[in-house]
C-alpha cells in the first residue's frame, strides 16, 4: 500500500468514528428526553412558523380532564370552556418579605393548566414554587419526565426562605401522562395535599375603590383580591395558538394588612415596544420592580413579564399600577379559578 493510500485510508476510518461518535452524541439529548412528554422547544424554525396556520385550541368539558385530575390527586376548574386549571397552594410554607408574612394567595401559588388542540395534542403549561433546597431536585425530576423549564426567576424581593419560581411546559397526546408526570417531579417538594375549600371571606379592602383605580372587576377568594388582564393578541408558542389567559396575563394580588392597606404582587405582560414604558409609569408610581424576564422559549409576539411589590393603601396602590396597564395591549379578565 503506498503512503497516499495509507492516508485516504486513515481518513477514512476516521470519518466513521466521527460520524459513530456524533450519532451517539445526538441520541444523549433524545434519551434524555424520553418520558411523559415532549418538552416544549423549538420543533419548527422560524420562516416554518411564520408560514404555517398554528393550531388552535378546541373546546373542552370536565369530563374531559377526569385523567388529568386523577393524576394530579386534586380537582381543578375549567376556565372558559377551554383550558383546565389546577392551584397546588404553598401553605406548608411561612414566608415573608419586607416584613410582610405572605398569603399562599398572594404570590405561593404553584399551577398548571391543560388545553386540547385541532392536532390532537395536549399542552401543558404551569409556574411552581419551589425552595432554594428543592429546586435542583426538582429539576432533576422534570428532565427526566421530558417537561421542559422555561423560566426560573423570583416573584417576590428578600424573601425567607428563599424561593423560586418556575415556568414548565410540555407537550404530548396523552394528557394524563403530561400529568403524571408533573405530579412526579412535584412529590420532590413539599407541596402539600389539597384542602377542602373555606368559605369565602370578606376582605378588609375597599375593592369597590381598586376595581374603580384599574377600570376592572377583580375576584376575592378569601385571602386576597386579584384582577386579571390578559392580552389582546393571539399569542402562538411553537405553532399552537394559546387560549386567552394561558401564559399571558398580567395579575395583581392585594392581600389585606388592616385599615385599607395592602401589600401588592403583581405581573405585568409586555411586548419589547411596551417594556420601558410600562416600567417607568410602575416606578413613577412608587412600585418597586422585583425581576424582568420571559415566561416561554417559542412565543410569537415575544412577551416579557416584570414582577413588582408594594405595601401602601389598596386603591392608591391601584391607581399607580394604571398608568403601566394603559401602556400595554391588555383586557380586563377576571377568571375565576386562577390566571392560568
Amino acid at each position: 500500500m503506498t503512503t497516499g493510500q495509507r492516508y485516504q485510508e486513515g481518513r477514512a476510518r476516521a470519518g466513521v468514528a466521527r460520524r459513530r461518535l456524533l450519532s451517539a452524541a445526538g441520541l444523549v439529548p433524545m434519551l434524555a428526553g424520553l418520558g411523559a412528554a415532549a418538552a416544549c422547544s423549538p420543533q419548527t424554525t422560524a420562516e416554518d412558523v411564520h408560514k404555517a396556520e398554528p393550531h388552535r385550541p378546541v373546546p373542552t368539558g370536565e369530563g374531559d380532564w377526569k385523567e388529568v385530575v386523577h393524576a394530579l390527586g386534586r380537582t381543578g376548574t375549567l376556565i372558559r370552556g377551554t383550558y383546565h386549571h389546577t392551584p397546588f397552594p404553598r401553605r406548608d410554607l411561612t414566608v415573608v418579605s419586607r416584613g410582610v408574612t405572605v398569603s399562599p394567595g398572594l404570590a405561593l401559588g404553584s399551577h398548571v393548566s391543560f388545553a386540547r388542540y385541532s392536532d390532537g395534542s395536549t399542552l401543558m403549561m404551569g409556574d411552581l414554587v419551589v425552595t432554594e433546597s428543592e429546586l435542583q431536585g426538582m429539576t432533576d425530576a422534570l428532565q427526566a419526565q421530558g417537561i421542559a423549564q422555561t423560566a426560573i426567576h423570583k416573584h417576590l424581593p428578600t424573601q425567607s426562605p428563599d424561593l423560586w419560581w418556575t415556568h414548565v411546559c410540555a407537550h404530548g397526546h396523552d394528557a394524563a401522562s403530561l400529568a403524571q408526570g408533573l405530579r412526579t417531579a412535584l412529590d420532590r417538594t413539599g407541596t402539600p395535599p389539597p384542602v377542602a375549600p373555606a368559605a369565602i371571606k370578606s376582605l378588609d379592602l375597599d375593592t369597590a375603590g381598586i376595581d374603580a383605580a384599574l377600570g376592572a372587576g377583580g375576584v376575592n377568594n378569601g385571602e386576597v383580591y386579584t384582577s386579571v388582564f390578559v392580552r389582546r393578541e393571539t399569542v402562538v408558542d411553537d405553532g399552537h395558538a394559546l387560549p386567552a389567559g394561558l401564559g399571558a396575563t398580567s395579575a395583581f394580588n392585594f392581600q389585606p394588612l388592616g385599615g385599607g392597606r395592602a401589600a401588592l404582587s403583581g405581573d405585568l405582560v409586555m411586548v419589547a415596544g411596551e417594556v420601558q414604558q410600562a416600567l417607568t409609569a410602575l416606578r413613577r408610581g412608587g412600585i418597586e420592580l422585583v425581576e424582568l424576564h420571559n415566561h416561554g422559549l417559542t412565543d410569537e409576539p415575544r412577551l416579557f413579564f416584570t414582577h413588582v411589590w408594594a405595601v401602601g393603601d389598596a386603591v392608591a396602590l391601584a391607581k399607580a399600577v394604571r398608568p403601566a396597564l394603559a401602556a400595554t395591549n391588555v383586557v380586563s379578565s377576571p377568571l375565576i379559578g386562577g390566571t392560568g
